[in-house]
């Protein structure tokens, strides 16, 4: 197994050594769904190892909450070694994930049939119904869609932060938002632009100050907004300032918040916690990511950082901050 991940993925010497140490446990010698004996498979995210037939399931998730891949064939790197190693494997993995497991429902056997194992495995990883309650988060996913110019722009707050409650759901936390920078973004005058940022969550949007006449603005101002309960992704938008005529577009994205979310309250009080990995988001054909967004703990606040490809134009890059601060109930 080493030369075949030293020949196609070529990880440190040391994680090798690691994730060799980790596939010789005893849990993590049979499938973490299904008991399978002798698992050829991986999702590196959730940190388990997994049978053929589970491991199909998995990847009809979508590598969003699923990452898989084969021991043996695939080119692991270091960032998947390292997320197997932190998570410890299949015992430590199903201790959150099958935490409570209601009466009546018992795991998968290895002759199970598709739905039985389909079924499970959505219930366990996407609904996330097995997790202790207050770890729950429901994130509803929707298609990216273009946006005409200052279409819906008249319900923007001018303040700072919006802490509006959207249709009575219950509010979990807030989401700090720090706009860092834009780069490279697109002509919409002349020679230049004068941009801003909007962000919408629901009902909610919050914009950032305009910067005249800059492809490459630097904004470092932190926005806030409210996070309920049945969430939505947090959509970006890049906006040209225009005195006489409508603003126009430059650029989109959105972000999945379920990463971050789940990682923080999965971890519970990030103040007793050293400074830390927890979590990540990992770059996909379905997202905007530049690169992977990690999720660290850092002086005891839950922050994630995430690189944007700005969709639906010519280019342009933003540069974000995002930092969890959950209601103490």
């Amino acid at each position: 197994m080493s030369k075949r991940f030293s020949e196609f993925g070529k990880p440190s010497s040391a994680n090798l050594r690691k994730l060799h140490e980790l596939l010789l446990k005893n849990d993590n010698r049979v499938c973490a769904d299904c008991g399978a004996p002798d698992p050829k498979w991986a999702s590196a995210n959730i940190g388990v190892f997994l049978c053929t037939k589970c491991s199909s399931i998995h990847r009809s998730l979508g590598p969003e909450i699923s990452k898989v891949m084969s021991v043996t064939l695939d080119p692991w790197d270091d960032d998947d070694i390292d997320s197997m190693v932190e998570v410890g494997g299949n015992s430590s993995a199903n201790s959150i994930y099958e935490a409570f497991l209601p009466k009546g429902v018992s795991k998968p056997k290895p002759n199970a049939s598709n739905e039985e194992r389909t079924n499970f495995i959505r219930s366990k990883y996407e609904l996330q119904e097995f997790l202790k309650p207050s770890l729950r988060i429901v994130s509803s996913k929707s298609s990216f869609k273009s946006c005409d110019s200052r279409k819906d722009l008249d319900i923007v707050f001018d303040s700072r932060s919006s802490r509006k409650e959207p249709s009575g759901d219950k509010i979990i936390g807030t989401l700090k938002v720090k706009v860092v920078k834009g780069t490279d973004l697109a002509v919409r005058d002349m020679l230049s632009s004068d941009p801003y940022v909007i962000l919408t969550l629901g009902d909610q949007k919050v914009k950032t100050t305009v910067i005249k006449s800059n492809l490459n603005p630097v904004w470092n101002e932190e926005l806030r907004i409210s996070v309920p309960h049945r969430y939505r992704p947090l959509k970006l938008q890049v906006f040209d300032h225009d005195l006489f005529s409508a603003d126009d577009i430059m650029g989109e994205a959105e972000i999945d918040l379920q990463p971050l979310l789940t990682a923080a309250m999965a971890f519970g009080d990030p103040q007793f916690l050293g400074d830390m990995q927890i979590g990540k988001w990992l770059k996909s054909s379905d997202n905007a990511l530049i690169k992977d967004s990690i999720i660290n703990v850092v002086d005891g606040k839950v922050k994630q950082e995430v690189s944007l490809k700005l969709q639906n134009v010519e280019c342009g890059q933003i540069e974000l901050e995002l930092e969890w601060v959950p209601i103490n109930e």
